[in-house]
C-alpha cells in the first residue's frame, strides 16, 4: 500500500460492510471536502482509493454523486433550458418527470446499471401509462373516472416512439453526467433499442390540393392565405403563424415577390411568442409563386376590414396570419381549423406537416418555374427538381389551379 499523506488517513473497518478510505478533493466551487471508497476486502478499497486520487489530481469533483432524480433537476436547468428552444425543453422536461423519474429516480448515478435500465425499458412495454401517471384518479376527483380509477384498466401502453424518445433523453443526461465525471460511462448506450418505424401519413395527390384549396377558396375561409401558404412553400406551423410582413416582400404589379423565414410562433409559459428559427439557412429569401403573391394580397385586404371591424379591440401584431383581432393565432386553434376544412373539401385525412410532401408536386402542377421550385424545395441540384418535372400533370387540375385566388383578393370579408 502506498504512503498516503498527511490528513488522508488508511483503510479502516467499516462496521460489518467492509473497509473504507478516503481522499480530499476540490469541489467545483472551491472548498475542499473528503470523498470515500468502500469495499468487502483492502485489496478492493486500495484499488479504488487509487483511481480516486488520480482523479482528484486532474481538477474539481463533487464528493457525493446524486441520484438521478437529483441530477436531471439541475441538468434540465443548466444545460438544457439555456441552449434548447423553449418546447424542445418542454418536451425533455415531460419525458424526465413522467417516464424516468418516477421509476429510476431514486438511484445514484454511479450505481445505475445496463439492467437497471433494461428493466425501466422494459416497464414502459407493459405498464399502462394512464395508471403510473394517475390520469383517470384526477379524473375521478371531479367526479368523471373513465376507466383505471373504477377498476377497468385501460392498458394505454407507451407507444414505440414514447418509449424511444425516453431512452434517448436518458441517453442525452448520462452523457452529461459523464462530462461531468460523474460516473465513468453511459449505461444507457449499452442498451440497444431499435429506431421506431415512421408512420405512414397520406400525402395528397395534386388533385386533392387543387380541392381542398378550391373548398377554402369558395367557402372564402378566413385561413385561405395560409393554407396557400402551407402547400405552396412547404411551411411548419410555427414558420406560417410566425411569419411577419416586414418579412414579405411583393413586388408592385407583377405577381412575384420573397418571403424571409426568419421567425416561429411558440407557446411558452401560456403565451405565444416569436422566436427565431435555429438555423441561419432558414432565413434564405423564398421566391413566391404567383398564387401565393394573390393569396397575401387579399390577406392585406382581409386584414384592413379586420382592423376597420375591431377599432380599439385590434392588437397590431405585424404578423400575416391572425385572429379577426389582429393578435397571433395559437398553433391548436389552426389545426382544428385545418381539419375541419378537410372534411368539408371532401379529401384524404392528412396532418398539418404532411402538407409538406406535397408541396412539390402542387409547384410542378403550377408550372412555377423550376429554378424557382429549386429554391422552394431547397434542393442542391437542379437534376433532383427536374425529376419531379418529368411527372405529367392533368390539364384539368393545372386550369383549375391557376384561376385560384383571382377572385379570392378582390372579395369582401372572408366568412
Amino acid at each position: 500500500m502506498s504512503k498516503r499523506t498527511n490528513g488522508e488517513g488508511s483503510i479502516y473497518r467499516n462496521g460489518n460492510r467492509g473497509y473504507a478510505a478516503y481522499v480530499w478533493i476540490d469541489l467545483p466551487n472551491g472548498e475542499r471536502d473528503r470523498k470515500y471508497v468502500y469495499g468487502q476486502t483492502t485489496e478492493i478499497v486500495q484499488d479504488k482509493w487509487n483511481k480516486l486520487k488520480q482523479q482528484a489530481a486532474r481538477g474539481p469533483m463533487v464528493a457525493r454523486v446524486p441520484t438521478v432524480e437529483a441530477y436531471a433537476a439541475g441538468w434540465l436547468k443548466d444545460v438544457i433550458e439555456p441552449d434548447l428552444v423553449h418546447k424542445t425543453f418542454k418536451n425533455y422536461e415531460t419525458f424526465t418527470r413522467l417516464y424516468i423519474v418516477p421509476y429510476i429516480g431514486k438511484k445514484r448515478l454511479d450505481k445505475l446499471t445496463l439492467r437497471d435500465v433494461q428493466k425501466w425499458f422494459n416497464e414502459h412495454k407493459t405498464r399502462c401509462q394512464c395508471c403510473a401517471q394517475g390520469k383517470d384518479a384526477k379524473r375521478a376527483e371531479k367526479g368523471k373516472a373513465r376507466c383505471c380509477a373504477k377498476g377497468e384498466c385501460c392498458r394505454q401502453i407507451a407507444s414505440e416512439w414514447t418509449r424511444h424518445q425516453a431512452w434517448t433523453v436518458l441517453l442525452s443526461m448520462l452523457s452529461s453526467a459523464v462530462r461531468d465525471d460523474l460516473v465513468s460511462r453511459n449505461v444507457a448506450s449499452l442498451l440497444k433499442v431499435p429506431v421506431p418505424r415512421k408512420s405512414k401519413e397520406a400525402v395528397w395527390e395534386v388533385e386533392e390540393s387543387r380541392q381542398f384549396l378550391e373548398s377554402a377558396e369558395r367557402d372564402r375561409d378566413q385561413w385561405y392565405t395560409a393554407y396557400v401558404l402551407l402547400l405552396l412553400l412547404g411551411l411548419r406551423k410555427g414558420e406560417l403563424l410566425g411569419l411577419g410582413w416586414d418579412e414579405v416582400d411583393l413586388e408592385e404589379d407583377t405577381d412575384s415577390g420573397t418571403a424571409s423565414l426568419e421567425w416561429q410562433l411558440q407557446r411558452e409559459n401560456g403565451r405565444l411568442v416569436r422566436r427565431h428559427l435555429k438555423t441561419a439557412a432558414s432565413e434564405t429569401p423564398l421566391p413566391l409563386p404567383a398564387l401565393a403573391v394573390r393569396a397575401l394580397r387579399g390577406q392585406k385586404r382581409l386584414q384592413a376590414q379586420w382592423k376597420l371591424k375591431a377599432g380599439e379591440a385590434w392588437e397590431d401584431s405585424g404578423l400575416v396570419i391572425t385572429t379577426r383581432l389582429g393578435g397571433p393565432v395559437d398553433a391548436r386553434n389552426f389545426h382544428r381549423a385545418f381539419k375541419s376544412r378537410v372534411k368539408r373539401a371532401g379529401v384524404r385525412e392528412t396532418t398539418v406537416h404532411a402538407t409538406r410532401k406535397a408541396c412539390a408536386s402542387l409547384l410542378v402542377a403550377l408550372e412555377v418555374h423550376p429554378r424557382i421550385t429549386m429554391a422552394i424545395l431547397r434542393h442542391s441540384k437542379i437534376s433532383t427538381t427536374m425529376e419531379i418535372y418529368a411527372k405529367a400533370t392533368n390539364k384539368k387540375t393545372l386550369d383549375a389551379l391557376q384561376r385560384l385566388g383571382e377572385q379570392f383578393e378582390q372579395r369582401p370579408e372572408a366568412s
